[in-house]
């Protein structure tokens, strides 16, 4: 059924007459819950609305409809702020028209959007966001819209303007292209490469109106959805498509955390998909762990001679999670030395040991310093004063908090000098679980790699040891990759892309094998040196170093590194390509963005060419942390080739929320969309950042 203009000029104004509903019976109260679009992030059917949901909220969504399926996440990584990564299945298309590079697969595409609240919903006004669809990809879906969104009791209403694919109708004179003319056409971007950001095309060409309607149903588990778009498929990346009505229609039916939609697109089409929410801020299962001790019943030894050391340091470890490497208890203060292996919030480590020391010994001792190790280094002295811990531990005011009885400081160097480890040296080993990943390829959308990593070293004493590490593949298919030009043939050194020669050739690798020395340069300053087998592709040289305070929200550090390329033929050879690689680096936790840190590094990377390296890293309640990165060098994207630079994703989870017992470790999962020479780093075996962790302000 065909829709009249005059007719779509009705609707539409009647739509946007019921977003301006007078305040005066207006509810400020959203009683609908936003739901995913087709192509992820919070929306109708085929276009976004402006509505935000909780800081942490997670959606993983498949989307089915004619021509397209898509498989996308959108994280609400700040209540003002939702990002979405996308890979599209385009049906009608082949990957390339070379058999012997893609076979038969159909055309992939991968593509990220952000929006940002402007305007957060009030009384009078609607919540008013700014977005960015496919902005950093190829282009299928380009789009910049500024929209509102208004709740009225049951019914929540949107409205839009929308530029690029959002804005093919062309409803309206672009608003901008009043302003200026180059605003008034907008330039072709795709490439084929993908993966740039097309800063020139923003808010440029035709422009549309889109919008239209939520109901929630008595029924709560069922949302009915009427929208209108302003895309009329003119220019599509499946082929130009047909387009009976602009209006569309659809339902969402939630059931524990599952969200079931059906919808009528285009008056021709039928879509359907399933999208499961998370928060990833709640994700704390039940532990089987003992209590922290109870104070209330406190019976402290009197002196000295009567404390039970044996008892004590048990407890420590048992009931602490804090294993030991020195210990001095005198008349006025006990010291703790060693590394806390169980607790991963340091709130919660501090008040257990604390607890433990208060039961164990007598009032004479003033202060319990216990003092955290990193590799055999002091990082952390936490002070806490006994007596107003005891006080607060007992609830014996109304304002108690134990938070408030202990500092955390630098090591001074009387702790220092006091640090005597009994087992400075030593053996030590251990085994981990790895997990590569690569998808969007032209061999296979999906590129896999796992097994363990068996790790393994000796501790000549604190500061000097040998290291090594083998990886033992178990499963893979990076057979499938088939990216093995010539080094001639190409225009960077092939840093990164002779990946399957290591991988598919070798199921068990000599991953590292070094020797490494690092000590405490001065106060706040830490220094490292290693040399040998540094990683999979790359043997040599380097050194690194880091400054940073304790619960400093910047850290600055340097490294510089002399490697050559490993012969993926022999686990101990080299080849004749070498490189000076390395970079000054800024680690930033800004205060006004909670739980985040940006790093950035500028230097020369492994191809020899220079730039800089961006990565923000997200941290939720629950520890799980949600990062991206990309690098920026002085290659064209012509150089690079698909995918235009260097870039990733990755999620870190903390292994305990899948145990019944507290746990410190993590799992890494890394999403790497393409993978080529430019921008790519040193992946050096120690990173001081990383050791020396426990210095930041919210360590977990």
């Amino acid at each position: 059924m065909s829709v009249s203009f005059t007719s779509k000029k009705t609707m539409l104004a009647v739509m946007i007459g019921s977003a301006v509903v007078p305040a005066a019976i207006a509810n400020t109260q959203i009683s609908v819950e936003p739901t995913q679009m087709v192509q992820g992030g919070n929306g109708l059917i085929q276009t976004p609305t402006a509505r935000m949901r909780d800081e942490g909220d997670i959606a993983i969504n498949y989307t089915d409809n004619g021509e397209y399926r898509f498989w996308s996440v959108n994280i609400q990584l700040f209540d003002w702020m939702e990002a979405t990564a996308r890979y599209t299945d385009v049906r009608t298309q082949r990957y390339s028209q070379v058999d012997s590079f893609s076979g038969d697969q159909t055309l992939k595409d991968k593509g990220l959007d952000v929006k940002f609240r402007l305007w957060e919903e009030s009384y009078y006004l609607p919540d008013i966001s700014l977005g960015f669809r496919d902005f950093g990809g190829t282009g299928f879906f380009e789009s910049e819209y500024v929209n509102a969104s208004k709740s009225v009791g049951p019914f929540d209403f949107h409205l839009g303007l929308g530029w690029g694919y959002l804005g093919t109708a062309n409803d309206i004179t672009n608003p901008f292209c009043e302003l200026k003319d180059s605003f008034c056409e907008r330039p072709d971007g795709f490439s084929g490469r993908g993966g740039k950001v097309d800063y020139d095309q923003f808010f440029k060409g035709p422009a549309a109106f889109f919008g239209g309607v939520e109901y929630q149903t008595p029924w709560e588990p069922l949302t009915l959805k009427l929208e209108f778009e302003g895309n009329d498929y003119s220019n599509d990346r499946a082929g130009q498509l047909t387009q009976d009505s602009r209006w569309n229609v659809g339902a969402v039916y939630r059931y524990k955390g599952f969200d079931f939609s059906l919808n009528w697109q285009r008056g021709n089409t039928v879509g359907f998909g399933v999208s499961y929410q998370f928060d990833l801020n709640d994700s704390s299962p039940v532990k089987f762990d003992e209590p922290p001790r109870n104070l209330m019943t406190r019976r402290a030894p009197a002196t000295i001679a009567e404390v039970n050391k044996s008892r004590l340091y048990n407890s420590l470890y048992y009931s602490g999670g804090f294993i030991l490497s020195d210990a001095e208890v005198r008349e006025d203060r006990a010291t703790f030395y060693g590394t806390q292996v169980d607790y991963r919030d340091q709130d919660e480590a501090i008040e257990r040991i604390g607890r433990i020391a208060a039961s164990e010994l007598p009032d004479s001792i003033k202060t319990y310093h216990v003092v955290d190790n990193r590799a055999g280094l002091p990082m952390v002295d936490t002070q806490i004063d006994a007596e107003a811990f005891i006080s607060a531990a007992r609830y014996e005011s109304v304002d108690a908090d134990v938070k408030k009885t202990y500092v955390r400081v630098d090591p001074s160097q009387e702790v220092l000098d006091a640090y005597e480890p009994e087992t400075a040296g030593g053996l030590f080993y251990s085994a981990d679980f790895f997990w590569t990943q690569s998808f969007g390829n032209p061999e296979a959308f999906y590129l896999y790699q796992t097994g363990l990593l068996l790790n393994a070293g000796y501790a000549f004493n604190k500061n000097l040891s040998v290291l090594g590490g083998l990886r033992v593949t178990l499963l893979d298919n990076f057979d499938k990759f088939n990216y093995l030009v010539d080094k001639e043939d190409t225009p960077l050194p092939r840093v990164r892309t002779r990946v399957r020669e290591y991988v598919t050739d070798n199921d068990v690798w000599l991953d590292t094998a070094f020797l490494h020395y690092k000590d405490t340069i001065a106060k706040d300053v830490y220094g490292q040196v290693y040399a040998g087998y540094l990683e999979t592709m790359f043997a040599g040289v380097g050194g690194e170093i880091l400054y940073r305070p304790v619960d400093s929200r910047v850290a600055y550090g340097i490294d510089i590194n002399y490697v050559k390329q490993r012969d993926p033929n022999s686990q101990l050879a080299t080849e004749d390509y070498d490189v000076v690689t390395g970079h000054a680096s800024v680690y930033w936790k800004p205060e006004f963005l909670h739980d985040t840190q940006i790093s950035v590094s500028a230097g020369q990377f492994l191809a020899k060419d220079k730039g800089v390296n961006v990565d923000f890293a997200k941290r939720f309640d629950s520890g799980i942390v949600v990062g991206a990165y990309a690098a920026f060098t002085d290659v064209s994207s012509e150089e690079y080739g698909e995918g235009s630079f260097t870039k990733g994703f990755y999620i870190s989870i903390p292994t305990d929320l899948f145990l019944l017992e507290p746990s410190k470790g993590r799992g890494a999962f890394p999403w790497v969309p393409i993978s080529r020479d430019g921008g790519q780093m040193l992946r050096r075996p120690v990173r001081l950042i990383d050791m020396t962790e426990i210095r930041s302000p919210f360590y977990d």
